[in-house]
């Protein structure tokens, strides 16, 4: 088992010949949960509801079996540890997708923000935040709030 999520999260070494499109994709799904996981952490209290949102999402968004949802967010977690900021995710997430991809992103993201009913101070600065860093309008990032508070 170890060695099938070590091949799918396996990382390109210099020559090695791996599919480069397969590692992009993945440093993305990354990039994607660890904003998740962001704003889920982001007003200090990360519940056991918002972590099955998490590896919910990500298995209904990747398609992802339980155990590679587990994985991803593990790897996530770790990079977002790691990192001084979330530019760098951020950034991934710019050259890989569309607009209509960014805007599904904070969508999901707005799913996190209302999974305990409530945004917080906090939860609304990291939304603006990741607005412009995801480089969508104030319409957008609205547009997608209304969206999901009117599905749910």
């Amino acid at each position: 088992m170890f060695d099938s999520l070590k091949r799918f999260f396996s990382r390109p070494e210099a020559d090695a010949g791996f599919d480069s499109d397969r590692n992009s994709a993945h440093d993305v799904r990354i990039a994607s949960c660890a904003l998740f996981l962001e704003m889920a952490r982001i007003d200090e209290k990360f519940t056991e509801e918002e972590m099955e949102t998490v590896l919910s999402i990500m298995k209904e968004k990747y398609g992802l079996s339980r155990e590679h949802a587990d994985a991803l967010v593990a790897e996530a977690d770790k990079e977002l540890e790691e990192s001084v900021d979330l530019w760098q995710f951020a950034r991934l997430i710019n050259e890989n997708y569309s607009t209509e991809e960014k805007i599904e992103i904070v969508e999901t993201l707005w799913r996190m923000v209302y999974v305990d009913g409530k945004m917080d101070a906090y939860e609304h600065y990291l939304m603006s935040k990741l607005k412009n860093l995801l480089r969508l309008s104030q319409d957008q990032l609205i547009d997608a709030k209304l969206k999901v508070l009117h599905s749910g």
